[in-house]
């Protein structure tokens, strides 16, 4: 594993909207020699929308980048490096409101990151809950990822749904059909709360293409958050092979 940290940050309330698909959408986004990671025999993809804080890129603050929210979608993937399986997460679109992050991250790790107005909210409540509310702009109309969440939280627990999701520590990325990009993402297990009224009104058409229509424009299976930690992603390595 690549010893350099390229990016260090804290990412911060993680609300998490889960689906089940037809693994077949997923199949030009599987980068090679991984396969799809199920949760109960089932496809799941993730809206994600968090914080990034006190971001660092090879140790330096980059002013006006430091502070962002970003909104993706990703799904699950596992790959067998001769000795283990390794669990990871391929993001199918990152939204940020800063345009050099694309630059970099779309060149580098051939990310699939895009810039547009973004804005976020947690608005506490009078019965000990907390709003969290991720927006971002597209065709002047404002997109919303959002849940009502519980100030209470805790561990994972092992085994569950909660587990499945958020315990993935690989970012894998499609180069080609022979070639894969892996890097490793480090952070301590988090604490999560329950989540209810969950919110997802977006363009999903203009965003992720028509095939995902059919399964965000419905109510989530899941909807799960975490409060998140520091986090540290390493320089990434091409697979060029499988391993025997």
């Amino acid at each position: 594993m690549a010893k350099i940290k390229f990016l260090e940050a804290e990412w911060r309330n993680l609300l998490m909207l889960n689906y089940e698909v037809d693994p077949k959408i997923l199949k030009p986004y599987l980068p090679a020699y991984t396969q799809l990671d199920l949760w109960d025999g089932k496809a799941l993809v993730s809206m994600v929308g968090f914080m990034f804080m006190n971001t660092r890129v090879l140790g330096v603050k980059w002013p006006g980048h430091v502070n962002f929210e970003e909104v993706n979608l990703r799904f699950y993937v596992r790959y067998f490096d001769g000795k283990e399986w390794k669990r990871g997460a391929v993001f199918i679109s990152e939204i940020v409101p800063k345009r050099i992050i694309p630059l970099v991250a779309n060149n580098l790790y051939n990310e699939h990151y895009k810039a547009m107005p973004m804005r976020h909210s947690a608005i506490p409540s009078a019965d000990g809950r907390t709003e969290y509310v991720y927006e971002w702009k597209l065709n002047g109309r404002w997109n919303k990822l959002g849940a009502m969440v519980d100030n209470s939280f805790l561990p994972i627990e092992h085994g569950s749904a909660e587990e499945f999701i958020f315990e993935h520590y690989w970012g894998y990325n499609l180069i080609n059909q022979q070639t894969t990009l892996e890097y490793a993402v480090e952070h301590i297990p988090w604490e999560v709360a329950p989540v209810s009224n969950a919110v997802f009104d977006a363009d999903v058409a203009a965003l992720y293409g028509k095939q995902f229509e059919p399964f965000l424009n419905k109510e989530p299976q899941s909807s799960f958050f975490a409060k998140g930690s520091d986090v540290a992603v390493r320089v990434a390595q091409r697979i060029k092979g499988a391993p025997k």
